[in-house]
């Protein structure tokens, strides 16, 4: 099953130069991975690519839609705690 980049994606293009199969396309609004093109980096490398490099989190899903790098998992912050920050943040 082929990755998928979505809307969260911010065009930074960190991904596009480091995918084997040049399956990231840049296209608007956002880039786009050809399902047909994309071997998840399978043989080529232990992780994926454009997951190892994305700085958004959410915003590239493996095939069954599951965020590769979730909520938390490069900012070392709880989803939890970000929404209580940003809800105290609203609150002034």
């Amino acid at each position: 099953m082929a990755y998928r980049i979505v809307e969260s994606c911010v065009n930074c293009w960190a991904c596009e130069p480091l995918c084997p199969s040049n399956a990231i396309q840049a296209t608007r609004p956002h880039f786009v991975i050809d399902a047909g093109a994309c071997t998840e980096c399978d043989g080529a490398y232990a992780d994926p690519q454009c997951a190892s490099i994305c700085p958004v989190e959410g915003a590239i899903l493996d095939g069954a839609g599951v965020p590769v790098n979730p909520p938390g998992s490069l900012t070392g912050i709880p989803p939890e705690r970000l929404a209580q920050a940003m809800a105290e943040i609203r609150a002034r």
